[in-house]
């Protein structure tokens, strides 16, 4: 049988729902994916878009990177709703805490892949999760950091700037009609990381609606992260 990779299909995986344990004593809710028969070649942490406007763990674009690269590209993938987040999963403790106590949110990830023994975590933050990625994300021992439709609200040039020196790969997907940050202006807010990668991306928009630009947005995840595993199917054959 052979079934058309598109929408919100569940390929094989391992999946498995978990809890984070911050610094300051919340729980966080989430869920583990990994390959079914192979052992992750690496890690996908992943920030969701903004909770007080219906970012959680299960945005599409997480959801699908969940549902479909464990099988695809051989990763593992870890999505967590942050403080005081719902989601299907569950309510994360807390309160929403403007990018700034969601520090805590991101070193309790790191220290879960930590213990687990995951391999090569990437940073995958989208819209409001990029803000705690350039805010936060160095200090881990991260492999790089992909961004996915970066705003730049609450992270400011410093923390823009701070990425600099940083030899590890920082990777942005910029959407042409962005609603916040477009092309042109990325290439000028970003011009003191002159090592990144800036892909503008004809035709998209802030919350990458269509599965064109789901495809788009894994395929440039993979090619930074598992870059092997190309070109992903678009059928699965079961």
């Amino acid at each position: 049988m052979t079934l058309e990779i598109r929408g919100g299909v569940e390929l094989p995986a391992r999946r498995e729902e978990i809890e984070l344990v911050t610094a300051d004593g919340l729980t966080l809710v989430g869920e583990l994916a990994t390959p079914l028969d192979s052992q992750p070649v690496a890690t996908l942490v992943t920030l969701h878009p903004l909770p007080t406007a219906g970012g959680f763990m299960d945005s599409h674009i997480l959801r699908k990177a969940a549902g479909r690269l464990p099988a695809l590209a051989d990763l593992a993938v870890l999505r967590f709703n942050t403080r005081g987040t719902t989601s299907p999963r569950g309510t994360s403790d807390g309160e929403f805490g403007e990018g700034v106590t969601e520090e805590h949110d991101l070193d309790a990830a790191m220290a879960f892949v930590a213990d687990r023994g995951l391999p090569a975590p990437w940073l995958v933050g989208w819209s409001f999760g990029t803000e705690v990625v350039l805010k936060y994300g160095r200090s881990h021992p991260i492999a790089g950091a992909i961004l996915l439709s970066p705003p730049l609200h609450r992270a400011e040039p410093h923390h823009v700037a701070s990425w600099g020196d940083d030899e590890r790969p920082l990777v942005a997907l910029i959407p042409e009609f962005d609603d916040y940050l477009r092309p042109d202006e990325a290439r000028e807010r970003f011009s003191s990381v002159p090592s990144m990668t800036l892909i503008p991306v004809e035709g998209g928009k802030h919350l990458w609606v269509g599965e064109n630009q789901t495809r788009r947005v894994l395929d440039e995840i993979v090619r930074a992260v598992n870059p092997s595993a190309l070109p992903l199917p678009t059928e699965w054959v079961e």
